[in-house]
């Protein structure tokens, strides 16, 4: 296993001088032999360590220039801070399978190998449709992928550079407010911020926009102004304009992902049944949030992968993401149905080599997010992800990876 420094530089950089119609009701189709959820538990006495399992936190970012794309930042919510700023994903990559609607920021992971040069500068994107019912449909679709590529309203992308790039210095960032990128990004669309800007406006030629959607949503909210004024500016010889700023409404807030161990909190008990009151004890401002969690299970509580989950997870109520790429490494399931076996883990899609656990997304990521829980409000058990173990460098700058959505019982049978 490795030290925990390792594995901290590995998702932080510390120092470079080492080296120079109707929702359906999903289906879970017959598997051959144990879900890994079911060998996970199989295999728990046999296993001989554990592998060491890193936490994300959120916090405020001390101010927004921490997290800036040459800063190589881990975060949550708000626009994405793309390590490739040039070649972004495009065409059908940036919408959502169901609804045909731009998709939205989730979070980001900057996780560099050591030992591949290739993934120097390393970061994982997660992006996801704001519609329950695309989730739920997602969930059906996910098994789907042995006869085709499957419609998806939650989309990774990997993206990786050499130590020595066109983007950034080669040396480390020095974090004193004299960091730059060595070259712009693409220009985006000036509603979302997200994907790029291929779509122009016909009067001002200054407005960019990714979607037809989102140039009529920024022509309604202040544009049409705004587009006057340069078209007359321009007409004038006059100073232009700028053009509108992307509302802050239409993304989550944004946070920063700090690091932590899992090994650092102290599990207060072993006992499974106090597992409820040891996570409504520690952190009493999400009580709400985490009774929420529990009266879906009330009927289940002996379950024993929802209450090893419940254990687990008391240890540290604020984690919103656990990430560990060891070759041991095996997600947290929240439940012991709608989790694939090995076999329903695809291939690579670009070099067809084997995909492995990297990391997951927990439910109170929902809580930071401010999501309320009306019928239509996204919620899920956990959404885990799956990247190429050998990290494949192939020509497409976001290769685009595999996500398995668990929801909870009670969203499962919504119509």
């Amino acid at each position: 296993m490795e030290t925990s420094t390792k594995k901290l530089s590995s998702l932080r950089i510390t120092s470079l001088d080492d080296d120079d119609d109707e929702t359906e009701i999903p289906h879970q189709p017959p598997q051959a032999g144990l879900s890994t959820a079911e060998a996970d538990y199989e295999d728990d006495d046999d296993e001989e360590e554990e592998a060491e399992v890193t936490l994300g936190v959120l916090s405020k970012p001390k101010h927004p220039g921490l997290l800036l794309r040459h800063l190589f930042p881990s975060k949550a919510g708000g626009i994405p801070a793309w390590l490739d700023p040039v070649n972004l994903p495009s065409g059908k990559s940036s919408y959502c399978g169901f609804c045909g609607e731009p998709l939205q920021f989730v979070l980001q992971i900057y996780a560099p190998i050591e030992d591949n040069v290739a993934a120097f500068h390393r970061t994982l994107f997660m992006f996801m449709c704001p519609s329950m019912a695309c989730l739920l449909r997602d969930q059906h679709e996910q098994w789907k992928h042995k006869y085709g590529n499957p419609c998806r309203s939650v989309k990774i992308f990997r993206c990786q550079l050499p130590r020595n790039n066109a983007f950034y210095s080669a040396q480390p960032p020095k974090h004193d407010g004299s960091d730059k990128p060595l070259c712009p990004g693409a220009p985006v669309c000036h509603w979302c911020g997200t994907w790029k800007g291929d779509k122009i406006c016909s009067s001002c030629k200054k407005a960019r926009y990714c979607s037809e959607k989102h140039q009529a949503l920024h022509w309604r909210t202040g544009h049409k102004n705004d587009c006057l004024q340069i078209i007359s500016s321009a007409a004038s010889n006059s100073v232009l304009p700028a053009v509108g700023i992307v509302p802050a409404s239409i993304s989550w807030p944004e946070f920063e992902i700090k690091i932590d161990y899992e090994g650092t909190f102290d599990s207060d008990s072993g006992d499974e049944n106090n597992s409820k009151s040891l996570v409504m004890q520690r952190h009493g401002k999400l009580d709400a949030m985490m009774q929420s969690w529990m009266d879906h299970f009330e009927a289940d509580a002996d379950n024993k992968c929802w209450a090893s989950f419940q254990e687990r997870v008391s240890r540290a109520p604020n984690q919103v993401l656990r990430y560990c790429r060891e070759p041991n490494a095996k997600p947290l399931w929240a439940l012991s149905f709608g989790c694939p076996s090995d076999a329903d883990i695809p291939s690579c899609s670009y070099c067809r080599g084997p995909l492995c656990y990297e990391f997951q997304v927990m439910p109170q990521l929902l809580y930071f997010f401010g999501v309320g829980n009306q019928p239509d409000s996204l919620d899920w058990a956990t959404i885990v992800v799956y990247t190429c173990q050998g990290s494949c460098d192939q020509t497409v700058s976001y290769k685009e990876e595999f996500a398995w959505v668990q929801l909870y019982p009670t969203t499962t049978t919504r119509r």
